[in-house]
């Protein structure tokens, strides 16, 4: 099991990813206030404050840098209050995965040359943090020695169409294994296929790498964008970072790590996770982990009165009571000015219907 030492090794540094908008969880996650900062689970933290304390629990609070959206900024440190402005790396454009992790990962190079690091969602929840902290240190290990891009891949407990899988080397016995190659988000019955195969894992999206084995693959795959950023060498760490990231950031391509490198390198390898996951992508997959009363209802913060109602998630920001009758498989979420009753077997749909609220 492991423990937490009181010397944790400097090498370590973690980025952390906060510049999604969290869409699908409207009308709680929006632009201006996203996922990763709310109380999702009413657990009394936010999500990313969650995720920061995981990592520091393996990684320096000081080496672990924020990737966000420059009108997220305040949140951050708001949230965050050991956080320092300088570990904030702000993106003046969305421009996807690829762009932001080459950025941070030449930014952590200057500081240290030796660094070995993980790039981490935000706004997963893992509910085992010990065995977190094992299979990251596992990680750790890996990558200290070998010239490997490392993923975590996540047990899939059900043929899931919404998720990328990672297909691993059936034959390969250790415990991180040789990657075969990464598969689109798959039709139900091809999911089902996968995970009758027996080798075939979810990506989570977290990834574990030396700086120095990623810079050199996108160096080999992305030539352009390295170009680019490696033109900001001499900014970075210092005053002078902000003018160069405003100038350039826009002009890379918009593109995601998995298709810039990880869909492209040979030496990828995967770790299967052996704690629980839940990237709380929708509202559904919120009430999976949320407590629920005899008829499968969970609710948040919310006071109730519930009649022939069962599977529901319901939930308000303020202390009301929420009186329903006759509903099942709903999602009710009160939110100052905008009351959603929306079916859960349409919660794909709700990203639409965002756009279509703020027409209004």
């Amino acid at each position: 099991m492991w423990q937490k030492t009181l010397f944790m090794n400097t090498n370590y540094y973690a980025i952390l990813m906060a510049g999604g908008v969290g869409s699908r969880f409207w009308p709680v996650s929006t632009t201006e206030f996203p996922k990763q900062f709310h109380d999702m689970l009413g657990a009394g933290s936010t999500l990313i404050q969650k995720t920061f304390s995981r990592l520091s629990q393996v990684i320096p609070a000081e080496n672990i840098f924020i990737l966000t959206n420059e009108r997220y900024n305040d949140l951050v440190l708001e949230q965050l209050p050991m956080v320092k402005q300088e570990q904030v790396l702000l993106e003046p454009a969305m421009r996807n995965t690829a762009p932001c992790i080459l950025y941070a990962s030449l930014k952590i190079q200057k500081l240290n040359p030796n660094a070995v690091m993980v790039v981490a969602p935000s706004d997963h929840w893992i509910e085992d943090e010990a065995e977190f902290a094992t299979n990251l240190q596992q990680c750790f290990d890996f990558c200290q020695n070998e010239n490997a891009l490392l993923t975590l891949g996540i047990q899939p407990t059900f043929p899931n169409t919404g998720f990328g899988y990672i297909e691993y080397d059936k034959s390969d016995s250790n415990p991180i294994k040789k990657v075969n190659q990464f598969r689109e988000k798959p039709d139900y019955e091809t999911a089902k296929s996968f995970l009758e195969a027996g080798n075939f894992l979810w990506n989570g999206g977290i990834f574990i790498w030396s700086v120095k084995s990623i810079t050199d693959a996108f160096s080999l795959f992305q030539p352009q964008m390295t170009a680019l950023f490696e033109k900001g060498n001499e900014s970075y760490n210092t005053a002078s970072e902000k003018e160069f990231i405003e100038t350039n950031y826009a002009t890379a391509e918009n593109v995601s790590i998995d298709y810039a490198v990880m869909e492209k390198a040979q030496n990828v390898y995967v770790l299967p996770a052996t704690f629980d996951w839940n990237d709380l992508g929708t509202w559904g997959q919120l009430h999976e982990k949320i407590d629920k009363d005899e008829n499968n209802n969970g609710v948040i913060n919310a006071k109730v009165i519930l009649e022939n109602a069962s599977n529901n998630i319901i939930r308000s920001d303020a202390d009301k009571i929420i009186v329903i009758d006759g509903l099942h498989d709903y999602i009710i979420v009160d939110k100052e000015g905008v009351l959603m009753i929306y079916p859960k077997s349409k919660e794909q749909d709700i990203k639409r219907i965002t756009g279509l609220a703020n027409n209004l």
